[in-house]
Order: structure tokens, then sequence, then C-alpha cells
């Protein structure tokens, strides 16, 4: 595995959680791990290297200190104020490239909320895969207050909560707090502030005795649903990928291990 104690990156922390579990921690507690230029190269960087370990079986998204991440650090946005527009379209472009990495990472991803998730923050938590937070947490898609939209995270918030929901979120920057970001899908789990990471571990628990191609497989090919009528297309799509990984290695494994009774070699050992 990669040596995840390397003090690589400036603005995370990147340790080893548990066996095949890496977490990456958003370290600017200072400013509620608001994100800059450094922290979104940082962030994609880290998930690229995380993909390409075939050691690591789960990633973690966490932020130090009380608050998840408050999105995008204000100063940021005030150079990008007075930048040019061709400087502002490739500052925005890689704001969506490291978006698009952690949404298309091949492994699980799991967002770790506690405190305020506000902007951007908001988006890094429906890029992952699974958002679980305290009851303390509360979420506000607030770029309209500073005159700004929402326009890179519009996509990934879209498909967590649904377009109603989005535009509402967006064009009113109501905060909502964590119950109701659970009844609307921005989260799957709310747990008592001292239960979080108690919560995240029992995700990670179920992830790890998932097969890992098996997984990688359900990211790729859920991507391309949609919800709506199931066309000719879909239909073909599916059989062809199911008809595909039933001669796998992995589903042999997973096959045999069932019926033998015990578990399959993807498991790590504690």
């Amino acid at each position: 595995m990669t040596n995840l104690s390397a003090p690589v990156y400036s603005t995370l922390t990147l340790h080893l959680r548990a066996p095949g579990v890496a977490q990456v921690t958003m370290a600017r507690p200072a400013v509620f791990n608001a994100f800059d230029e450094t922290m979104i190269a940082e962030l994609d960087a880290v998930f690229t290297e995380l993909a390409n370990d075939a050691a690591v079986r789960v990633v973690v998204l966490a932020g130090d200190g009380k608050h998840f991440s408050a999105g995008a650090d204000l100063q940021w946005m005030k150079r990008a104020s007075t930048a040019s527009t061709d400087w502002n379209l490739q500052d925005a472009r890689r704001f969506a490239a490291m978006l698009a990495r952690i949404e298309n990472c091949p492994k699980p991803t799991v967002a770790r909320i506690q405190g305020a998730a506000l902007g951007g923050g908001v988006g890094l938590a429906c890029a992952c895969d699974i958002a679980i937070a305290n009851n303390n947490a509360s979420f506000a898609v607030s770029e309209a207050k500073f005159g700004i939209l929402p326009a890179v995270i519009g996509p990934y918030l879209v498909n967590a909560v649904g377009k109603r929901q989005a535009k509402r979120l967006a064009l009113t920057t109501t905060r909502i707090h964590a119950t109701e970001a659970l009844a609307i899908g921005l989260v799957q789990q709310v747990v008592e502030g001292e239960a979080l990471d108690a919560a995240v571990d029992a995700t990670v628990k179920e992830l790890l005795a998932g097969g890992p191609q098996a997984q990688g497989e359900i990211k790729q090919l859920y991507a391309q649903l949609e919800v709506g009528p199931i066309s000719a297309e879909v239909l073909e799509l599916t059989a062809q990928t199911i008809s595909r990984v039933r001669g796998t290695d992995e589903a042999r494994e997973g096959f045999a291990a069932f019926l033998d009774k015990r578990p399959a070699n993807w498991i790590p050992q504690t």
C-alpha cells in the first residue's frame, strides 16, 4: 500500500483508518476546511493516487476540527472576482475535474460529516457514494449570497436530492440540519455526535465484505443509469454487464466462499 504517513500534502492528511481503508482528511481547521487552488489540486492528486493503489478498498473523506468544510475559501473567491474570464474558466475546470475524480473513484467513498458543510462542501459530500453525518451537522448551498451560483456542484447536488430540492437549496441558500438532509437524500445516515466514527466504521465493514471488482462494476454501471423509462439499450447494457462479471475469478471465489461457509479472500483478516 502507498505510504499513507508520508507528508506529501500541505492541506490534507492521509492515514490508514483500517486495513484496506484510507482516510483523506481536509486539514485547514482554522478556516473550517475551506478549499482553495492548493486543496483542490491535492484532493485531485490524492484520489488519483488512491484509485490506483490496489491495496486500498475504501476511501473515507473527512474534515479536521469542528466542521466538515465551509466550501470555497473566500480569499480564493475574491481573487477570482478580479481575475480574467480565461483564468476563471481554467480554475473552474480544475474544480470540476476534482469533483469528477471523487465521483468516478473506482473504490467506494464515504463522507464523514460533522458541523457545517457549506457550498462546495455540500458538493464534496454529494460526490461521495455514501454520506454519514452526526446530528449537529448542517448544510447550506450558499453561493447565491455572494452573487455567484453553485454551478460545478450542481450535477452532484441534483443527483443526490433531485432537481426541485436542489433548486430550492440553491435559490434560498437556506441552511438545513442533519435530519432534513437525511429526509431529502443529501446524506444517508445521521447519528449522535459521539457515534459518528462507529457508524462510519460499520459502513466500511459492510463495504469490505463486497467484492472490490464487483463494487467497481456497480459504480461504472450505475453512473450510466438514469431515473425514468428503461430502454432497450439499458436492458442490453445490464445483461451484457452481468453475463461478463459472472465469469470472473472474483465471482467464482464469491460463490465458492458462500457455499464453503468461509470468508471470501478479499475480506481483510483482522
